[in-house]
């Protein structure tokens, strides 16, 4: 019988992964990435006698394929994938392939904002409980990758909408919802339903016996859940109102009410700040008391979380000024958690590659918080429009560096330095990473 033909594209996290996975599983593999493979990945296709290519697609090869699993980063408008559709060839994502080759509980998160901190959050819950559990998608290694090497009872997998986009009969047992603001619309025809629906395959294939866990606070989410049948237990988290069964605030305990069954914690031993980072922990809590983790390990592992690089991040106080490294912040709304959770006065340094933002959703928090700000992109027309009649003191920079020393100067004893760009990094840095290391970089050096 012959071998099963899989083309990969993309030879990043995900399309090593889906290659060694799909070895492993006997098919015959041909990798593909139209730019430079990054050394890392190119010793692990060596290692692995993994056949790829990089500078160019070798549009035969693929074509010939079974099926192909691309990369997140590819659009489906891109000419090779509209060839591979009209040619009747499946294209999927990796998630899609590897749910194929394990039966493990399957925790799925995405949402606009705030899934990455939400992942970890629920791996560490998760760990601190001694399940056997892997953390997959966006954050550590790709699914495919701990699918074809480890074995697992449990993983807690982030989502974005582009994995989303090409999964089809992938089940999350238990999926998290955080909140659907606009972003990436350049992605979606820039229309705000086709994104909605990208955001809400995180429930296909669901049954009664899954949980869907929600944002009941957000509109868009809450009219969409109304709107749709989704068979899955459903567990809303509100900040604003008590619900029957999920989480809420009273006064200044979270409640996690499930199976009427309820625990409380006050919010202050939270070790997240912020209000948005409630709503994260209350999404982690209900995901690890559906799967019976004991309340008093929910407590201690929300209460002794540490946050990731580049969300919110302390660097250094110098002088009596604060400096925060908030560059994982490509969006509006993240932006808008970041200033709504300062208590200090605000040097903001903002700017990137706009992916379609509308920054009229700051415009008060601007006007609340922010004394002075640096815009450090290569088009700021955009931000200086909206901005510099609100906030007179106002300047731009072309590097981390020259950032930082600008946005120094503009500060004083008790103020707070805040870089959240609400922009992609893509104009004057490789990545949000590398533009966050820059910046804790120019800091440690004042």
């Amino acid at each position: 019988m012959a071998r099963t033909k899989i083309a990969i594209l993309g030879a990043g996290e995900s399309g090593v992964g889906a290659a060694i996975l799909a070895q492993k599983q006997g098919m015959e593999v041909w990798l593909s990435d139209k730019g430079k493979i990054k050394d890392k990945y190119l010793t692990m296709l060596r290692d692995a006698n993994i056949p790829h290519e990089q500078g160019m697609h070798t549009e035969e090869k693929i074509l010939d394929a079974n099926e192909v699993i691309k990369s997140p980063g590819i659009p489906n408008t891109a000419p090779l994938i509209k060839k591979l559709k009209e040619r009747g060839i499946p294209v999927i994502s990796e998630i899609e392939f590897a749910g194929r080759y394990t039966d493990a509980k399957k925790i799925c998160i995405t949402g606009s904002n705030g899934k990455t901190t939400t992942t970890l959050l629920t791996y560490h819950i998760f760990k601190k409980a001694g399940l056997n559990v892997g953390l997959a998608g966006n954050v550590g290694k790709s699914f495919a990758h701990l699918v074809a090497k480890e074995k697992y009872d449990y993983y807690v997998i982030e989502l974005s909408s582009f994995q989303l986009d090409d999964m089809y009969k992938f089940k999350a047992d238990v999926a998290v919802l955080l909140n659907i603001t606009p972003d990436h619309l350049d992605r979606y025809d820039y229309k705000m339903q086709n994104y909605i629906d990208s955001k809400f395959r995180v429930v296909q294939n669901q049954t009664s016996s899954d949980a869907f866990i929600y944002c009941t606070d957000d509109e868009v989410t809450a009219n969409e859940v109304n709107k749709r049948n989704i068979p899955a237990k459903k567990y809303p988290f509100s900040i604003t109102k008590e619900v029957d069964e999920g989480a809420y605030l009273k006064g200044d305990d979270l409640i996690i009410n499930i199976n009427k069954n309820p625990f409380s914690m006050a919010v202050n031993r939270l070790s997240l700040l912020g209000r948005h980072n409630i709503y994260n922990s209350m999404a982690a809590a209900i995901a690890a008391k559906v799967v019976d983790i004991r309340k008093e390990t929910i407590r201690e592992s929300l209460a002794d979380f540490q946050n990731i690089e580049h969300r919110l991040e302390m660097v250094a106080t110098i002088h009596g000024v604060e400096f925060i490294n908030d560059s994982k912040a490509t969006n509006v709304n993240s932006t808008w958690y970041a200033l709504e959770s300062m208590t200090n006065p605000v040097v903001w340094i903002v700017g990137g590659i706009d992916k379609g933002n509308d920054y009229n959703l700051l415009k008060d928090l601007v006007k609340q918080k922010v004394k002075a700000f640096v815009c450090l992109g290569k088009d700021n027309r955009k931000i200086i429009s909206m901005f510099s009649g609100i906030v007179p003191a106002f300047t731009e920079a072309s590097s981390a560096a020259e950032a930082v020393m600008k946005a120094y100067k503009f500060s004083q004893q008790g103020d707070v330095v805040l870089l959240s760009p609400a922009c992609a990094s893509f104009d004057l840095f490789e990545n949000y990473e590398d533009r966050g290391n820059q910046f804790k970089d120019a800091v440690r050096a004042l």
